[in-house]
């Protein structure tokens, strides 16, 4: 499988702000019959899931699923706190058990640090705590078949993993094969200064992909030009899940909403808004498929 036949999916928040019994088949229902592959479940609680229910609702939609979270202050494995770390590692050993139980193909999201602004630097011995759980929690998930991916976030949301390059540091400093890096074009818009070269320099090391607007709503109507990302995930012939995730008050997580600072409605109609994502997803990939692939044609013509 290559660029163009990636599984498409969208985040579990684009429907609704939990995951009981009712907001859990919501939500892989509406996802299943939009027309995606695959939905982002949130497990920033894992308690909250009921793994055996969410399982059964996958099968019934035929849908896919990845999990994603960002750590706590309490949980945060960089901490200088020994009692947050254990803390932090025993939530991400729950949540590979919860992936292996829903059959989950992807553990990712803000895993090596707390999802937050902090007010100092990381520091070289938090950092090699956090890559010592990450190694152990790697290994757990490598036994189930899941990848774990390190999402590269602004600097307001931590201190270690802000551009696509440090992505790569991170994995490398962990050292398993089952880690790799999680990119996302709202994040990149912010950190990166050419988005475009840094999906082509991180290469084979990209598993997962996240595309978000510069404001969080409606792709296309923001400030990000997605034409040359596209263009990039086509010429490294990135295979992995791309996810589209949006946040807006009309619809809360009373954890996740605060961190993010989602304060305002940027949408009200979250069915039309993935309906919409799905649609301009499928244009941007085709139009890069296409636009690569005439340029690979010119190059062979020159170069004969």
């Amino acid at each position: 499988m290559g660029f163009g036949q990636n599984k498409l999916g969208v985040h579990a928040l684009c429907w609704v702000g939990g995951w009981s019994e009712a907001e859990a088949r919501k939500a892989i229902e509406g996802t299943a019959r939009v027309g995606y592959d695959l939905i982002e479940i949130p497990a920033l609680d894992p308690t909250q899931i009921d793994s055996a229910l969410t399982a059964r609702l996958l099968e019934e939609y035929g849908l896919a699923a990845t999990i994603s979270l960002g750590l706590g202050p309490e949980t945060d494995i960089s901490s200088a706190d020994p009692e947050a770390a254990k803390r932090g590692e025993a939530l991400l050993m729950d949540v590979v058990s919860i992936a292996r139980d829903i059959g989950a193909s992807d553990i990712c999201g803000v895993i090596f640090s707390a999802l937050t602004k902090y007010a100092e630097p990381a520091t070289a011995a938090g950092l090699a705590q956090s890559v010592d759980v990450l190694a152990r929690v790697c290994e757990a998930a490598a036994g189930n078949g899941i990848t774990v991916g390190m999402e590269v976030v602004n600097r307001y949301e931590t201190n270690i993993a802000n551009t696509a390059a440090q992505g790569v540091a991170l994995c490398d400093m962990i050292g398993a094969p089952n880690v790799k890096v999680h990119l996302d074009t709202y994040h990149m818009n912010i950190e990166e200064a050419d988005a475009a070269r840094a999906i082509v320099e991180t290469g084979d090391r990209l598993s997962y992909f996240h595309l978000g607007e510069s404001h969080r709503g409606y792709l296309g109507s923001g400030s990000i030009d997605f034409v040359p990302i596209f263009r990039a995930l086509a010429q490294i012939d990135f295979s992995g899940p791309m996810v589209f995730e949006s946040f807006s008050s009309e619809v809360v997580d009373p954890t996740l909403s605060r961190v993010l600072a989602i304060w305002r409605n940027l949408w009200t109609d979250g069915e039309d808004l993935i309906s919409h994502a799905r649609d301009f997803t499928r244009a941007q990939m085709t139009s890069a498929i296409r636009t690569e692939s005439l340029a690979h044609t010119k190059g062979v013509l020159q170069g004969g």
